[in-house]
């Protein structure tokens, strides 16, 4: 089966944005797919309850690391708030689409968002 990406997914997977930890991190969310072998973990930089900073490591597929770049692109300088709010509909919807086998790759990047931002809030870092 040939996966067809968007020109989008293609740029952030070619060109991932935030990729690699943050030197000095508020918390980070580790999540993984047994299913898919795909593993993520997100780290947050906080200041008044805004993400300041971001970073990902991905290990996984084209998806899993253009989800994982778009993800921290709409993340960074958002609310916490807003970041929770985000959905693997809004970052599928920022590439462009995925092919419907690919949309848990998005599903996986916003829940290690949603982890980090809920670790952050119980004072845990790792």
């Amino acid at each position: 089966m040939v996966e067809i990406y968007s020109d989008k997914v293609m740029e952030h997977f070619k060109n991932p944005r935030n990729m690699g930890s943050l030197a000095d991190y508020d918390a980070v969310g580790k999540v993984g797919n047994p299913a898919c072998g795909d593993v993520m973990h997100i780290y947050i930089k906080v200041k008044d309850d805004v993400i300041t900073d971001i970073g990902f490591k991905t290990m996984g597929c084209a998806a899993a690391i253009a989800t994982s770049s778009m993800t921290t692109e709409l993340a960074k300088g958002k609310s916490l708030d807003d970041a929770m709010k985000l959905t693997r509909g809004d970052v599928a919807d920022a590439l462009d689409g995925l092919p419907p086998e690919k949309m848990h790759c998005s599903n996986l990047a916003v829940d290690g968002l949603h982890k980090a931002v809920e670790n952050y809030r119980k004072g845990v870092k790792e």
